[in-house]
């Protein structure tokens, strides 16, 4: 995707990340509510992210985007399907070895994609930058999977997220992901309350 305009570090922020900022809070509010728009939403502020970060220099979160992308249309077709048998999108079941295998996988991917982002590219914080990319795809992934632990993951990495995009001076981005975590909160209480309903 050709990028929109420039963001540079210190400058204020650009029309580009104003539209990926609203269809990124749009999408993970309409995730909060569980429903299917939000997957082609969020595929769009994938988009439109891409080109914010490549920008910034912030690669790994500029290839994340394109997992995301791929997760995005994974998640739809599964959440579809989800509807199609239980008539809504219900929340699945996490079991305990979610949280190991999630665990692990998020740790390997940090150690491996910092190690490649800080011997082959110019990245600015290769490996808080890669270990956020590992474990927001954990996350991604318990959320396409309808797993309520997606909430609690996401809460943590958003949070450290804001001090990468402030320090980079991403400031719209900064507060975007401030509120992601108030809405990771909301989603953790609905995604909840629909659990113990479904019980």
């Amino acid at each position: 995707m050709k990028p929109g305009p420039v963001v540079h570090d210190g400058d204020n922020m650009s029309l580009l990340e104003v539209v990926a900022v609203v269809s990124s809070a749009a999408g993970i509010w309409l995730m909060t509510r569980r429903s299917l728009v939000a997957w082609p939403v969020t595929l769009l502020a994938c988009f439109l992210y891409a080109a914010v970060f490549r920008e910034a220099r912030l690669y790994s979160d500029m290839l994340l985007q394109a997992v995301y992308a791929a997760f995005c249309v994974y998640g739809w077709w599964h959440w579809l399907q989800g509807v199609r048998e239980q008539g809504s999108v219900r929340v699945e079941a996490f079991p305990w070895q979610g949280w190991l295998y999630g665990i692990a996988a998020g740790a390997l991917g940090s150690i491996l994609l910092g190690f490649a982002m800080a011997r082959y590219t110019n990245a600015a914080l290769p490996h808080i930058d890669a270990s956020l990319t590992a474990f927001s795809l954990v996350a991604q992934w318990w959320q396409t999977r309808r797993y309520l632990a997606n909430w609690l993951l996401w809460i943590g990495v958003d949070a450290v997220y804001v001090g990468v995009f402030a320090y980079k001076s991403l400031y719209v981005t900064a507060g975007l992901y401030a509120f992601f975590v108030f809405l990771a909160v909301l989603g953790l209480r609905s995604w909840r309350q629909a659990t113990v309903k479904n019980a």
